[in-house]
């Protein structure tokens, strides 16, 4: 049980944390030149092997803390509101906490993703006090198999320490698609993440080569039983899936490159995880004219895009700026994006 100090201590950071979240979404309102969204990568390894994953290998280093610091003031250079660690797995990186504490003191709000292996009450306790806003944990099954070993049985124990050491906001997705082969598991995942307080939601995730799969008749069952458990947040803002869902294309205005950034290890700024090549510049060159660019270019890929938080992002502006360029060819690029 928790006790009254700490009840009061979160319902007052929930609250500031809220506030703080609708001036982002204020000034994103009044102003396009700048980005709302950044994942940032300090380290590509990962301590898991998930069959459907493309973003991750078992051996690189992590990104010295010098030069992780430096990314995070050039977002914070140019205007960012939101920055989201992710990897690979970011818990290997043994500066993480500077990284967030970093991220705080520039003014914007630290998320990070992580697939909550590495936690225990010590190491949340670690982030509260680095001032982690928001976390969340992708759970794909209820038993481990070949596919993951994101399990509730092996993370539930996790989850309860989150409960109840956790200062920060939590939200647990579950999935369906991309060879999860039992879609009932969605409905209990989502059933516990609620039960020990935090938010649910589903995604729809690709295969191991990036592609959309669209769901079958028992999916689709699943992911509308799912999205009447989801409370109600930002993150929740996913209509795009309806159409995924159904094997349609969703047609809306992709701002990757603009309103939303993927800086990789390398320190290169991409679309996002799955079309990393373009536009593959370096995040200390970037400038409010590739804002401006990108957030004018259609992208070719955007109709079948299951990539969640750059559709959120992108709901701030679908009422504005028709795009009318095209993505510029970028010697080297590592994925095609039509």
């Amino acid at each position: 049980m928790l006790g009254t100090r700490k009840r009061l201590r979160r319902k007052w950071l929930a609250i500031e944390r809220r506030l703080r979240e609708l001036r982002m979404i204020w000034r994103g309102l009044i102003d396009t030149d700048h980005p709302i969204l950044a994942h940032l990568i300090p380290i590509r390894r990962c301590n898991l092997a998930c069959k459907y994953c493309n973003e991750y290998d078992s051996f690189s280093k992590p990104v010295p803390i010098m030069t992780m610091l430096r990314r995070v003031d050039r977002l914070a250079e140019l205007g960012t509101s939101i920055v989201t660690i992710s990897g690979g797995e970011p818990l290997l990186h043994p500066e993480l906490d500077a990284i967030i504490r970093q991220i705080r003191q520039r003014g914007m709000i630290a998320g990070l993703i992580t697939n909550g292996f590495l936690l225990n009450a010590e190491r949340i306790e670690r982030l509260n006090r680095a001032g982690l806003d928001h976390l969340q944990i992708s759970i794909d099954n209820v038993e481990p198999d070949d596919v993951s070993k994101k399990s509730l049985k092996t993370l539930d124990y996790r989850l309860r320490l989150l409960a109840e050491y956790a200062d920060f906001h939590v939200n647990i997705n579950s999935v369906v698609g991309g060879g999860i082969r039992n879609p009932e598991d969605a409905l209990v995942i989502g059933r516990r993440a609620v039960e020990l307080g935090f938010t649910s939601t589903v995604g729809i995730i690709h295969d191991g080569d990036g592609q959309l799969r669209p769901l079958n008749e028992r999916e689709r069952g699943v992911y509308l039983a799912m999205k009447a458990l989801e409370k109600s947040s930002y993150a929740q803002i996913n209509y795009f899936q309806d159409a995924i869902a159904n094997g349609r294309p969703y047609h809306w205005r992709c701002r990757a490159g603009a309103r939303y950034l993927y800086v990789c290890e390398d320190g290169l700024v991409h679309y996002c995880s799955q079309q990393r090549g373009y536009p593959g510049v370096r995040l200390e060159e970037y400038t409010l004219e590739d804002i401006r660019r990108e957030f004018r270019t259609e992208k070719s890929c955007a109709p079948r895009c299951t990539v969640s938080c750059v559709h959120q992002v992108a709901y701030i502006d679908f009422w504005r700026a028709p795009q009318t360029a095209r993505p510029a060819p970028v010697p080297g690029g590592l994925v095609q994006i039509e």
